[in-house]
């Protein structure tokens, strides 16, 4: 339609529009591309002044709101961005990306081990480092414009998630907000609370993936695809092929021609019938290069199986490169991990790492050095790798889009017990495949095994998202700072306001709206039981006292003594008699009363259990702040100023300033000088104790070889120290924590002295990555020492920060 089809109302409200947006159609101007709806939608809402929520698929092109916002900040005398992100690999990403538009002197970075430029126009950080900027009262924060909240959905994050609604909801209210979010089941939700907490906030929602995806089931060495492609694909019908093939087709048609893995690496026998053998890592890549695929990524959700599928690919021989990507391949290889010393290479697998690479095959996961994933991450980027290997944590930001995504199980181990994935967990990671202006189209293959049910594979493909849930709750750093800030009884109204008590209110709602259904259904059952004898509830009372005794004094039971059941015994016949002599056992309708009280005694007990939720609930985020600031004024953190009031002495001062888990731990040992006489080495390695948590499947610890001297002693009394808190903790009806472990600290403690790394690693029986990060959480809560400790104690802590800041721990800080 043409300017001269349009009405002349018409052609007004389009000019007013464009009039509006003048800020928007600049930036248009200068892009390549043209933004899709949602991205204009959420632009137009930013030029106005307003915050956003925007949710779409991963690789939809969320970013670009953010870089609208940027855009317009710096378009403005003195204005800033701050652009938040969860992990410190996605902000140098980040970082590296603004720098090339807009030059080093006007982005910074602070990831809590970085400090570049933290006074430019536009600083990328981690939200921890916001979060505690802002209870700092930074003069970092003057002239802040707009903060860019990426991966918001991190907010559901139950050891991190608290973070983000603390930025949201302490933020000053003259900052504008762009939350940039996966597809949440509930985004309306929470736009609504943003809504409510920040004022004018667009919430904008697209499902939409900018590539199309393609699913497919790889039976055996057949892949096939998941969904019918015939007239029924639109309701996400079961393709007729793959129920053939999986139900009850031949061995050979199911093994796709004889395939040889055995029974260890392909699958179980299944009742419905013979055993489907998984094809082989490296013949699935032969596959998908033969079928022009590559580049994929297999997502293995255990790291030693993203190491063994690269192993499997340099036995096989198989290799995806030219030779001259080999040689730009060792090029980059060699530019990364020019700094790290040739005594280390071969302690951490270097040269292995090197030949997969040169092969276009590599593994991704949080056990590797960081300089090794910052190569394959770069070479994937640049397509020279052709096969990554990966845990989920891919899948969480860093920029990796592939032609294709491998998913070998469905089911993960989740620290306790091996679960399936979910719907969201499944959206996030298949919305790596479909590279935006490269692929027309992405692709997913799961692979079979038997057992699974291919509805229920549907089922999971066919939702696309996954809700919000709050994780939030008090700690005793953040009461300090709000009550310092705000009082106490502000802050127990600020955190009232809270997601997580904005989400439990909606839900008592939905549960008093049942209560109050479920009491009209009792009036009804009550009106039903009348006896005109006398009051049936009573009777029936004494009928289910009855009913209970009797069931608990069934003979032979040998649970309790000849006493106790003698005891039991008189107690049912003197129940009996009083049932007996009540009016209503006399009334020749009793037993249809009867029935009439059962219904109602069983609805009451549901109707009672939905009372005790709703009071569970409401209040619950200041119910926890009440007992959190209950435990810090027992300990003398907070001083009671009267009329419900409170202020902070010196230890809450000091507590201000430790943050992570145990942060009244590390206040208590300061406060009563436990560590006062130890080495830096020895400090280091007490601050591995205090945050390292294994995992499941780690060695024992090397206790028996703690270091000598004052560490002992020391750390008897932190563990004391942790014992009573813990029994302080559980007696204000707070949840309790772990006692620290020094499994890590003679392994520490040599790195802070001076050893080798291929000792170390060998003491601790650590992957280098793990170490690494480890080693950063150590210099993170030493740094806290140094600026809440004493004199003394500050020097011994930033000596320590440099004995364990050297060799791959300092490349990893760059």
């Amino acid at each position: 339609m043409t300017g001269a089809d349009l009405s002349a109302a018409e052609r007004f409200a389009a000019a007013k529009v464009r009039n509006r947006s003048r800020n928007l159609e600049l930036f248009r101007a200068d892009l390549r591309f043209d933004l899709d709806p949602f991205q204009f939608a959420a632009c137009d809402a930013l030029d106005q002044g307003r915050s956003v929520l925007v949710a779409a698929p991963t690789g939809a092109g969320k970013t670009i709101v953010a870089e609208f916002a940027i855009w317009l900040a710096m378009r403005q005398p003195t204005a800033k961005v701050f652009y938040t992100t969860p992990m410190k690999a996605l902000s140098n990403q980040k970082y590296a990306e603004l720098v090339e538009v807009y030059g080093e002197s006007e982005v910074g970075l602070l990831t809590g081990d970085t400090n570049v430029n933290p006074r430019a126009r536009v600083v990328v950080m981690t939200t921890e480092v916001l979060r505690n900027m802002i209870y700092a009262d930074s003069d970092l924060l003057d002239d802040l414009a707009w903060v860019v909240l990426d991966e918001v959905h991190y907010l559901a994050d139950r050891f991190r998630g608290a973070v983000w609604e603390e930025v949201i909801l302490h933020l000053p209210t003259e900052v504008r907000l762009v939350s940039l979010s996966a597809t949440v089941s509930n985004a309306e939700e929470f736009g609504d609370w943003l809504q409510a907490v920040r004022g004018d906030t667009d919430v904008i929602v697209s499902e939409d993936r900018p590539v199309p995806l393609e699913q497919h089931v790889l039976v055996g060495s057949k892949m096939v695809d998941l969904f019918d492609s015939s007239g029924a694909a639109a309701t996400n019908r079961v393709n007729p092929e793959l129920l053939r093939m999986v139900g009850g087709a031949s061995r050979s048609e199911r093994h796709g021609g004889g395939h040889r893995g055995g029974r260890g690496r392909g699958g179980y026998h299944d009742r419905r019938g013979p055993r489907t053998e998984k094809l082989h890592r490296e013949r699935i890549a032969h596959m998908l290069d033969e079928r022009m695929l590559l580049p994929a990524i297999f997502f293995v959700f255990s790291r030693a199986g993203c190491d063994q599928g690269v192993r499997n690919v340099l036995r096989s021989g198989l290799s995806l490169t030219t030779v001259p990507e080999r040689n730009e391949i060792r090029e980059t290889a060699e530019y990364h991990c020019r700094t790290l010393p040739d005594e280390d290479l071969a302690v951490l697998g270097y040269w292995e790492f090197l030949e997969g690479l040169e092969r276009g095959v590599a593994a991704h996961h949080a056990g590797m050095l960081p300089a090794f994933k910052e190569v394959v991450e770069n070479l994937f980027q640049r397509k020279l790798l052709k096969v990554v290997f990966a845990t989920e944590t891919l899948a969480l930001g860093v920029n990796m889009p592939a032609r294709t995504v491998v998913l070998e199980k469905l089911e993960k181990f989740n620290g306790e017990a091996r679960v399936p994935i979910t719907p969201g967990e499944y959206t996030q990671l298949t919305g790596r495949a479909g590279r935006r202006g490269i692929d027309v189209e992405g692709h997913s293959v799961i692979q079979w095994t038997d057992g699974l049910d291919p509805q229920a594979v549907a089922s999971l493909a066919s939702r696309r998202t996954y809700p919000l849930n709050s994780s939030f709750k008090p700690t005793y750093n953040m009461a300090v700072n709000l009550i310092e800030q705000f009082g106490r009884q502000r802050t127990r109204e600020v955190l009232e306001t809270s997601f997580a008590q904005f989400q439990a209110d909606r839900s008592v709602v939905d549960l008093a709206r049942k209560v109050r259904s479920q009491q009209e259904s009792l009036e009804g059952y009550r009106e039903a039981m009348q006896c005109h004898l006398g009051d049936f509830t009573e009777y029936s009372t004494l009928r289910r006292e009855l009913s209970d005794l009797e069931r608990t004094n069934v003979p032979g039971g040998r649970e309790a003594s000849h006493g106790a059941r003698q005891e039991r015994q008189a107690a049912i016949t003197a129940v009996r008699r009083q049932m007996q002599r009540h009016p209503c056992h006399a009334c020749p309708d009793r037993e249809a009363h009867a029935r009439w009280a059962e219904r109602w005694w069983k609805l009451k007990r549901v109707n009672d259990k939905l009372l005790q939720q709703i009071r569970s609930r409401t209040g619950a985020v200041a119910t926890t702040f009440d007992r959190v600031t209950d435990v810090l004024l027992q300990l003398g953190y907070l001083v009671d100023a009267g009329n419900g009031e409170a202020t902070v002495a010196a230890g809450g001062r000091r507590l201000q300033r430790i943050y992570g888990d145990r942060d009244l731990l590390v206040a208590e040992c300061l406060e009563a000088g436990v560590w006062k006489d130890l080495t830096p080495a020895q400090l280091a390695a007490m601050a591995a104790t205090i945050i390292y948590q294994p995992r499941r499947d780690d060695a024992p610890g090397t206790e028996h070889a703690l270091p000598r001297g004052a560490f002992r002693p020391a750390l008897d009394d932190t563990l004391t120290i942790w014992s009573r808190l813990d029994d302080i903790e559980r007696d204000a009806r707070l949840a309790g924590s772990v006692p620290p472990t020094p499994a890590m600290a003679v392994g520490m403690f040599r790195w802070a002295s001076g050893s080798a790394l291929d000792d170390v690693l060998r003491t601790l029986d650590l992957p280098a990555g793990d170490f690494v990060r480890w080693s950063k959480q150590v210099i993170d809560l030493l740094d806290q020492i140094r600026n809440a400790g004493d004199d003394d104690l500050a020097q011994t802590a930033r000596r320590a920060t440099d004995a364990v800041r050297r060799g791959i721990v300092a490349y990893a800080a760059v």
